[in-house]
């Protein structure tokens, strides 16, 4: 029995149908003396070529210009022998131009249309910067409270005829991720739809699905938002643009990567008000806090925040900056790239084949400054410059990635640091990693019971004696409710490590030469200050987090 595939027949006529365009528009090429070009699926359309033809005049003449190099333009047409054809091309000649005519099809044109509608929105903004009304993103916030708000405003947009859907699409995509506190959109293409994915408190959830066609339209508006290059397609390419929302403004840094069914799309909302974050609000226990805070005052020596990606180390070197700026002192950055724009600091900003982190942050020390803030260390010769700025008189903040705060001393003796030299520069080493902190409309209060009682027991037992330990009774789990979208947390806190380099850290380093991360530990506890795991038991105990979600997060 043969089955008739309906939707496979309705794809092949369409090919068919394309196809017999690009027939035609060749055999009208032979007949009217002028080149053919396809610029479906051949020949990139170049915006800044584009440009020379405004868009009233362009479909009033049928007439598209598609490439320029230096005095020549590429000018495809559907009607060559019409007298506005003539009349664009003539005017184009008086500017200066060597016009090449080709022959073009329905649907070329219309492509080129569409990548009007495209500079149409770029024009609006200045510089890279996609103007969102105030108002329209008020709207949004109102209207969008759940993933599943967010999905039917898109849909809504989607199915609407609206000429301009593409750009409206833009719109409500980023507002929803603002409304929704959104750190990253991922748009991720497959064979038959393309999936989009918001990251809520670290962890992906999906919005919805839509044609490809559809994303395909969207790939090139971000890109000419983003700055990037249209016709790139192999290759990974960065870019970013802002969000022009009158009172502030939020940046948007665009990655797009290829893969075997396109071009994934990651979108990081750099919102500022995420570091208006101080150093109380981190989410460090009142005993490291004041550990940190001391360190803060010192004139000189470095301070290492470490721990993976995407566990909020930018955010707390942000709240230290924020926490030692004053008049009397400057402040001068060096990042890849500059996340967040910081009143009254010196921000540098590292480029492929320009400005690197060693060159930048040999300037940087002669610019006279008193507190450096290094975006990364990622090898020894800006490991050994910065240890120097700490040994001559700098308070120096960067990152690093290892996994505890005791292994950050290891990492830089690998990168070939003196360690009797890292003694002497290093105040303190940190590591952190960030949890979703549980819902307070929602959260239940359980018994803590079996294995799980045990384990936090014997966390809490080994507290310093200048802590108070809490009695180990009950826990707190996820619910859900509508104040946190049915999820059962509301945003994220950080779980702290610290390491003091005191006169037994000193020795110890004086001695071993590289000791090992235990021995580090070891010498550490003695310290009085919590570790990682007590830290999140404590939290754990007081209903800030739940125990599953610190599992989630780190080995306990």
């Amino acid at each position: 029995m043969i089955r008739f595939d309906e939707e496979k027949q309705q794809e092949n006529v369409q090919i068919l149908r394309a196809k017999e365009e690009e027939d035609l528009a060749r055999i009208l090429s032979e007949k009217y003396g002028v080149k053919y070009v396809n610029l479906v699926s051949e020949q990139p359309i170049e915006p800044e070529a584009l440009k020379n033809i405004d868009e009233t005049t362009a479909r009033e003449a049928h007439t598209v210009a598609f490439a320029v190099l230096g005095s020549r333009l590429g000018v495809g047409t559907t009607t060559p022998t019409d007298q506005k054809t003539k009349n664009v091309i003539q005017s184009l000649t008086k500017k200066g131009f060597e016009v090449v005519v080709y022959m073009i099809s329905e649907p070329s044109l219309n492509k080129a249309f569409d990548v009007y509608e495209t500079l149409a929105t770029v024009k609006e903004s200045r510089a890279g910067v996609l103007s969102i009304s105030a108002e329209n993103v008020l709207n949004y916030v109102a209207t969008v409270n759940s993933l599943e708000d967010s999905e039917k405003v898109m849909r809504e947009i989607l199915a609407s005829t609206d000429p301009y859907h593409i750009s409206k699409v833009i719109e409500a995509m980023i507002a929803s991720a603002l409304a929704l506190n959104a750190s990253d959109i991922h748009l991720e293409p497959n064979e038959e739809s393309t999936r989009l994915r918001y990251r809520l408190d670290g962890l992906l959830s999906d919005v919805l699905t839509f044609d490809n066609k559809t994303f395909n339209q969207l790939v090139s508006r971000i890109k000419l938002l983003s700055g990037l290059k249209l016709n790139i397609k192999n290759n990974a390419q960065d870019g970013r643009f802002t969000i022009d929302l009158g009172e502030k403004e939020v940046e948007i840094r665009t990655s797009i990567l290829p893969d075997d069914s396109g071009e994934s799309i990651v979108m990081r909302v750099l919102n500022p008000e995420a570091i208006s974050v101080s150093l109380e609000d981190l989410g460090i226990h009142p005993t490291i806090l004041e550990v940190i805070k001391k360190e803060l005052k010192k004139p000189n020596g470095m301070i290492l925040n470490t721990g993976p990606t995407g566990s909020g180390k930018t955010t707390t070197l942000y709240a230290f900056l924020k926490y030692v700026q004053n008049p009397e002192i400057k402040v001068i950055t060096i990042e890849n790239p500059i996340e967040y724009h910081l009143p009254g600091i010196v921000q540098t900003q590292t480029s492929k084949g320009g400005l690197s982190f060693v060159e930048g942050l040999r300037s940087i020390v002669r610019q006279d400054p008193d507190v450096i803030m290094i975006g990364e260390i990622r090898d020894g010769e800006t490991a050994t410059i910065a240890v120097q700025a700490a040994l001559t008189g700098h308070l120096v903040f960067s990152t690093l990635h290892t996994n505890t705060a005791a292994a950050t001393f290891s990492r830089l003796i690998d990168l070939k640091i003196d360690p009797k030299t890292l003694s002497a520069a290093m105040n303190v080493a940190m590591a952190q990693r960030l949890v979703r902190r549980l819902c307070e409309g929602c959260k239940e209060e359980v018994p803590l019971e079996g294995a799980d009682k045990e384990l936090i027991t014997s966390l809490v037992s080994s507290l310093p004696e200048n802590i108070e330990s809490p009695e180990v009774r009950t826990h707190y789990t996820p619910v859900g409710c509508d104040a946190c979208f049915g999820k059962g947390y509301k945003g994220r806190f950080g779980i702290f490590d610290i390491v003091l380099v005191d006169d037994a850290l000193e020795e110890l380093l004086h001695q071993k030469g590289n000791p090992s991360q235990r021995e580090i530990e070891e010498v550490s506890k003695k310290q009085g200050i919590l570790n990682m795991k007590v830290d999140a038991a404590l939290k754990i105990l007081r209903g800030e987090t739940s125990l599953e979600e610190v599992r989630r997060v780190i080995d306990l």
